[in-house]
């Protein structure tokens, strides 16, 4: 293991900060791609009924 010394909270804690907000990114994306592909699903149905 790597010693950090005195600054081990510090440079962990950033690492734990920085994996939550990357995973927090990833899901909004996923989230926000999920709709919007929702959305174009329905635009697209209807577009097809109305000929």
């Amino acid at each position: 293991m790597i010693d950090l010394g005195k600054y081990a909270a510090a440079v962990l804690s950033s690492y734990g900060i920085t994996l939550l907000l990357l995973a927090g990114l990833i899901a909004l994306t996923l989230i926000r791609g999920a709709r919007v592909r929702r959305h174009l699903d329905q635009l697209e149905a209807r577009r097809t009924r109305n000929g």
